[in-house]
C-alpha cells in the first residue's frame, strides 16, 4: 500500500504516522471519494521493521510546547530553583515537620524533582517552568505561533528508593530511530532510553504538570484511579494537530483530509495492536466506557435480552457497568442478577457459578476494580459463560494503564476503556467487539460519517465500525489517544506491571504504620489501589487535609456504592498509584496521615 504525503506534516504527527500498522476496511473508508489512496504506512520497503515494542518514542525530538495555551493555571505558583537553598527536595522550598515515618524514606523525598531553572524560549507556566530531562531538539516551523525548546538538558542522578532499580536491570532492546516518512523530522530518544527500559524517574519526566506546586508543596498525584496525567508527548501530538492537520475526517480530498483521516485510522490501528485485536475493523471510538457500555447495551442488548433472561454483574462493578443494564432490563424486563463478593473482595466464584443458566444472556465484569483493585480471572468466567450461552462484556477502563490486555487470549466478546485513564485525552475510548457481533448490531446514532447512501426512500449504513460513529469524532482525541500508546509502549510493559505490583506492597506495609487505617479489600491478584478508612476521621476530611500537603486522593463512594456496602460503608479515601508514583510519595501519604492521626 502507497504511503500518503503529509505535507507540512509536523514532526510529532509524522512521528506517530511512521509507526507500522494494521491495515482494513478501515483505510478504504479513510479515502476520500476521488480514489486517492489514504492508507496508513504499512509498507517496509526504506526500513527495516523493527521488533516488537522497538522503535523511537513519539515526538521525542518534537518541540511543541502549549505553553501559551498553558500559562494562567489557577493555583500554580513558580518552582524555586535550587539555587534558593531549598533543602528537602531538590528545587523545592523544605516541607516544615514532615519528619520521617520508621524504616522508610525520609519525608518529603520525592525523587524526580529536580532543579527546575527557566528554559530559554519556552512561555513561562506558573508552577512549572522546566520539564527536565529532555535533550535539545530541533526547530519545528510547521506549526505557527508555536515556540521552540532548546537546550534542554538531562536528569541529574535521583536519590535512590527501596523499590528503584537501575534501567539496565529491565530487560532492553537496542535503540532504534523513527522510521522514516516523508517530510519528518527523525525523532530522538529520551536520553538514556532504551525501548523497553523502565524507571518511575523516566516516565516522570515526560509529565510537565508533576512538577508543579499544590498549596507551596510539591504535587504527589494519587488520584490515577479518576484520571491520569498527560505526558508532554501527548501534549505535543494534540498541539501540533490543531497547528499542522487540523481537518474533519473520511469525506475530504484536500491534502489536510487525508493527512487527519490517516492519524484516525492509524490510532484505530494503533488500538487493536494494543488490545490484540485481529483487526482494525473491531475497533469502534467513543467517548470512553461509559458511553461504549452503553452503546452495547443500546445495540446488540435491545436485539438479544429480553423478559426473563438475566445479566450477571459482580458487586465490585463501578456503576457505568450496573446502571445500563438496570435502564435495559427495566425495558425488556430481564433481570440484573449480582454476583456476591468474598470478604477479601474477590468475586465468588462458586456463587458466580450457580448463578449462571440457559438464562443468562450476559455476564458484565470489570477487569480490574476502580475501589478495590481486584482482578478477577476473566479469562475462566468468560470461559464458563459461554458455555452457558451467554455473552461477556469487560470494562477494562482500571486495567490497561496496568497490565498487558489479549482481548483474543481472554475471548471476551466486548472489551472497553477509555483514553484518559492511560495517559490521553479526556472524552475518547475504544470499544472492541468480535466482529460477527459487530456486523449484527444496528446503528444507536443516525447522522453523517455512518452511512453509505442516504435518499428519502431508503438509507443504507456504513460498515462497522463506522456506523457506530456518526458524525464528527474526537479526532484530536484519537491523535492523543495514539501518542499516549506509543508512549506507554516505549516501556516494557511487563515491567511496568511488575514495579507497580512492588510499589503496591510497599505502600500496603507503609499504611500498616497509620493506627486506625483500615484497606478495604486484600484480593490476592490487583492492581495498586488502595481504598481505606481512617478511624475517627471523615474520609472528605482526610483528603482535604492531605490536599494542604500537595498529595491528591479521591474520597466519596467512587461510583462503585455496591461494593463499599459490601464492607458497611458509604465512603472512603482512594490512592490510586500509576507507572510515575515513587516510594517517596507512598512515605509523603503515610507520613501526612500520621500527623492527621495524631492531631488533637
Amino acid at each position: 500500500m502507497t504511503t500518503p504525503e503529509f505535507t507540512g506534516l509536523a514532526a510529532p504527527l509524522s512521528a506517530l504516522l511512521g509507526k507500522e500498522a494494521k491495515t482494513g476496511a478501515a483505510d478504504a473508508a479513510a479515502a476520500p471519494a476521488t480514489g486517492t489512496n489514504t492508507s496508513v504506512r504499512t509498507d517496509t520497503a526504506t526500513s527495516t521493521a523493527p521488533a516488537p515494542g522497538t522503535g523511537a518514542a513519539p515526538g521525542a525530538g518534537a518541540t511543541v510546547v502549549p505553553a501559551a495555551a498553558m500559562a494562567g493555571l489557577p493555583g500554580m505558583q513558580p518552582v524555586p530553583s535550587a539555587a534558593t537553598g531549598a533543602s528537602a527536595v531538590p528545587g523545592t522550598s523544605a516541607v516544615p515537620d514532615a519528619g520521617a515515618v520508621p524504616g522508610m524514606s525520609p519525608v518529603p523525598g520525592t525523587s524526580a524533582l529536580t532543579d527546575t531553572s527557566a528554559v530559554p524560549g519556552v512561555g513561562t507556566v506558573p508552577g512549572m517552568e522546566a520539564v527536565p530531562g529532555l535533550e535539545a531538539v530541533p526547530s519545528m516551523g510547521t506549526v505557527p505561533g508555536v515556540e521552540t525548546v532548546p537546550g534542554m538538558e538531562t536528569v541529574p542522578g535521583t536519590p535512590s528508593s527501596p523499590l528503584q532499580a537501575p534501567a539496565a536491570a529491565v530487560p532492553t532492546t537496542n535503540p532504534t530511530t523513527a522510521i522514516p516518512t516523508p517530510n519528518a523530522t527523525t525523532t530522538q530518544h529520551l536520553p538514556g532510553a532504551q525501548r523497553g527500559a523502565f524507571s518511575p524517574e523516566m516516565a516522570r519526566r515526560d509529565f510537565p504538570i508533576l512538577h508543579r506546586l499544590v498549596n507551596g508543596r510539591p504535587l504527589v498525584w494519587l488520584d490515577n484511579g479518576a484520571t491520569t496525567q498527560k505526558p508532554r508527548q501527548v501534549i505535543e501530538a494534540v498541539a501540533a494537530f490543531y497547528g499542522s492537520a487540523n481537518s474533519n475526517i473520511h469525506r475530504g480530498a484536500h491534502t489536510m483530509a487525508r493527512d487527519a483521516t490517516a492519524l484516525y485510522e492509524a490510532g484505530r490501528a494503533a488500538v487493536a495492536d494494543f488490545l490484540g485485536a485481529p483487526s482494525p475493523e473491531e475497533i469502534v471510538f467513543v467517548r470512553g466506557t461509559t458511553e461504549a457500555i452503553n452503546l452495547v447495551a443500546e445495540t446488540w442488548g435491545r436485539a438479544n435480552i429480553g423478559p426473563g433472561d438475566d445479566i450477571l454483574v459482580p458487586v465490585l462493578e463501578h456503576h457505568s457497568d450496573i446502571v445500563p443494564w438496570q435502564q435495559l432490563a427495566a425495558e425488556t424486563h430481564a433481570r440484573v442478577v449480582p454476583v456476591p463478593l468474598l470478604p477479601d473482595g474477590q468475586i465468588d466464584q462458586f456463587a458466580y457459578a450457580d448463578l449462571l443458566s440457559s438464562r443468562t444472556r450476559l455476564v458484565a465484569v470489570s477487569h480490574a476494580s476502580n475501589v478495590l483493585g481486584t482482578v478477577p480471572p476473566v479469562a475462566e468466567m468468560t470461559a464458563l459463560a459461554h458455555r452457558y450461552g451467554a455473552k461477556v462484556l469487560v470494562d477494562g477502563a482500571q486495567a490497561v494503564a496496568h497490565f498487558p490486555v489479549d482481548v483474543q487470549a481472554m475471548d471476551a466478546d466486548f472489551y472497553a476503556f477509555s483514553g484518559h485513564k492511560l495517559f490521553a485525552p479526556t472524552g475518547i475510548g475504544a470499544l472492541y467487539a468480535k466482529p460477527e457481533l459487530l456486523a449484527s448490531m444496528v446503528p444507536w446514532q443516525g447522522g453523517g460519517n455512518m452511512i453509505e447512501s442516504v435518499s428519502f426512500d431508503r438509507t443504507t449504513f456504513a460498515p462497522a465500525p463506522h456506523r457506530f460513529e456518526a458524525g464528527t469524532g474526537h479526532i484530536s482525541g484519537v491523535v492523543g489517544l495514539l501518542a499516549a500508546l506509543d508512549w506507554l509502549s516505549s516501556f516494557d510493559h511487563e515491567a511496568i506491571a511488575k514495579y507497580e505490583a512492588d510499589l503496591l506492597a510497599y505502600a500496603r506495609q507503609a499504611l500498616a504504620m497509620v493506627p486506625g487505617l483500615e484497606v478495604l479489600g486484600d484480593a490476592p491478584d490487583r492492581i495498586a489501589v488502595l481504598a481505606f478508612t481512617l478511624a475517627g476521621h471523615d474520609p472528605t476530611a482526610v483528603a482535604q487535609s492531605l490536599d494542604l500537603e500537595g498529595i491528591a486522593v479521591r474520597s466519596g463512594h467512587h461510583c462503585a456504592q455496591p461494593a463499599l456496602a459490601h464492607y458497611g460503608l458509604d465512603s472512603a479515601v482512594r490512592a490510586s498509584l500509576a507507572l510515575y508514583n515513587t516510594p517517596e510519595e507512598v512515605d509523603q501519604l503515610v507520613a501526612s496521615l500520621l500527623r492527621l492521626q495524631q492531631s488533637p
